[in-house]
């Protein structure tokens, strides 16, 4: 299959019609109806419907594109292989949360170059969902999540068990009356441990997805909110937050997850990187990371 055949496919799924997709791959709309017009010849069934909006997929268009995305990673994948140097003959994939990709992923990068300087490294950044999809389409050796999955298929393994802690800033609070709770998303099952243990707190004013963001916006402002534990402690020890008395704490455990296929030679590796930077965290060895 053309593979750029496929990455026209994505484009014009991504801009919306053939007009836009030829603008941004920089190619006539000729050439874009008629790579698509080989690609639904060799698929045997149209992809797209096009009218006066744009083009919108057929339920065949909306089961390719998966195929299509893991099609355009994998050829990326194999040029980045081809073009290693003599010294380096692997590319090991690797995806992470958001919410856990600082600072574990930073130094499992630095832990990864002077350990297996072996392999080339290649690492995504994306939601849960779909970084479990991309590990079992086999686009990622593995990846490392917050909470087991509840997905068949995956191997999960422990990296390390951390908790989520209430943290005041010290700074003046800017705003009236008690300090402000902001919302940050750990994910259900913390929301569903938090409003259990809370179940009387009103809606939060702020509501952000990103721990560090939310952690910024309370050391400018004041106010409080859960954050990793070890994530918090180099403010804490400076003076910029305080953890709050008696306010309950939750479970928060991160998992290496990768496919049952995946090549042991690269996911150990990995795991053993992961557990080596979980325990520098844990013995406080952030000097780098911590605020000034």
């Amino acid at each position: 299959m053309d593979i750029t055949a496929a990455r026209t496919f994505l484009e014009v799924v991504k801009a919306g019609s053939f007009v836009a997709a030829a603008t941004n791959l920089h190619v006539t709309q000729t050439a874009v109806g008629a790579r698509i017009r080989v690609l639904e010849q060799e698929l045997g069934c149209p992809l797209f419907v096009r009218n006066k909006i744009g083009a919108q997929l057929t339920p065949a268009g909306q089961k390719f594109q998966r195929y299509a995305v893991s099609l355009v990673r994998l050829a990326d994948q194999a040029t980045q292989s081809l073009r290693l140097s003599q010294a380096q003959d692997t590319v090991v994939t690797f995806g992470a949360e958001l919410s856990i990709s600082h600072p574990i992923v930073p130094l499992w990068l630095v832990w990864m170059r002077e350990i297996h300087p072996e392999f080339a490294l290649s690492v995504r950044i994306d939601a849960a969902d779909r970084l479990m999809d991309q590990v079992q389409e086999g686009t990622l050796d593995a990846a490392i999540l917050y909470g087991a999955p509840h997905r068949t298929g995956l191997i999960a393994e422990l990296i390390f068990e951390e908790k989520l802690v209430l943290a005041e800033s010290n700074h003046p609070s800017l705003t009236l009356g008690a300090p402000q709770t902001i919302q940050i998303d750990w994910g259900e099952e913390f929301a569903d441990a938090y409003y259990s243990a809370f179940p009387e707190e009103p809606a939060s004013a702020v509501a952000v997805s990103y721990g560090p963001l939310a952690l910024e916006y309370i050391l400018a402002v004041g106010g409080r909110g859960y954050f990793r534990r070890g994530f918090i402690e180099p403010y804490v020890r400076k003076g910029l937050l305080s953890l709050v008395e008696n306010a309950p704490e939750f479970s928060y455990s991160a998992y290496a997850v990768h496919s049952p296929r995946a090549d042991e030679a690269v996911v150990a590796p990995m795991r053993d990187g992961l557990r080596a930077c979980a325990l520098r965290l844990a013995n406080g060895r952030m000097e780098r990371n911590e605020p000034e």
